[in-house]
């Protein structure tokens, strides 16, 4: 007998916009759940990207902020600083956090703002049409590089974690995958741990989901997430890079 999971109470009773195999889906009910295990609904305030995600308002069932383009960390900041009771994350894509958004994330690690970033790396800007993000992998083909990423030319992706992890003020910060059950299980104990951090008002948390995009990348869901672990994964390497809480 199939087993059905009841839906999270901080998730809205609608069908996502997302495209088949697309795994916003799995990180907004990780989220969800964390939340609704540490009581933090009616405390808690997200702030939603433009991107692939921008309706994320729609489907959170609390309260929600839409920022512009690259913007959230610092609509974030505002929201902590006058609302200090409150907890604040924010939900970003590759797009949206580590292009135009750069300077931003950055200074909000930097200062140490108390709040919990989200970040979804699929290697590809998704919602304008599958373009080259700042994550996409040397040689891979998008519709601006199609003949794939040169890194001599273009650069080399931007490991976000390991960027953050060079400033002192962050707190917590993971990278998981989003690619198999185990994985997900795994993620879901690194979206509790940094929503924990957050309640207990500890500092900056930062989650990096490695993510699909099967109609961009053009292959199947299935396939979708074997490339993912055969290509994104030897690149962003899950792991813990940073846990103040586990260093005491």
């Amino acid at each position: 007998m199939a087993i059905i999971a009841e839906r999270p109470k901080s998730l809205r009773d609608i069908s996502f916009t997302y495209c088949p195999g697309c795994t916003h889906g799995i990180a907004h009910r990780l989220i969800a759940e964390a939340v609704d295990e540490l009581g933090l609904r009616n405390s808690m305030a997200g702030v939603a990207p433009v991107g692939c995600s921008v309706f994320a308002y729609k489907f959170f069932d609390f309260d929600m902020a839409e920022a512009a383009h690259g913007r959230a960390p610092a609509v974030a900041t505002g929201m902590k600083r006058a609302r200090p009771d409150m907890n604040i994350f924010t939900y970003q894509g590759d797009g949206d956090l580590a292009a135009i958004g750069t300077a931003e994330i950055v200074h909000a690690a930097n200062r140490g703002e108390h709040i919990s970033v989200f970040f979804v790396n699929n290697a590809i800007y998704g919602m304008t049409g599958g373009q080259m993000a700042p994550t996409t992998l040397p040689g891979m083909k998008t519709t601006t590089s199609p003949y794939g990423r040169d890194a001599d030319d273009i650069g080399y992706p931007i490991r976000v974690s390991e960027l953050l992890n060079t400033l002192e003020a962050p707190y917590y910060i993971e990278r998981v995958t989003l690619l198999s059950v185990p994985e997900i299980i795994k993620a879901k104990k690194a979206v509790l741990k940094a929503l924990t951090y957050n309640k207990e008002g500890k500092g900056f948390t930062f989650i990096e989901f490695v993510s699909t995009c099967p109609t961009n990348w053009g292959v199947d869901p299935v396939d979708a997430l074997k490339w993912a672990k055969d290509n994104m994964v030897p690149y962003f390497k899950p792991g813990l890079f940073r846990d103040k809480g586990e260093q005491k």
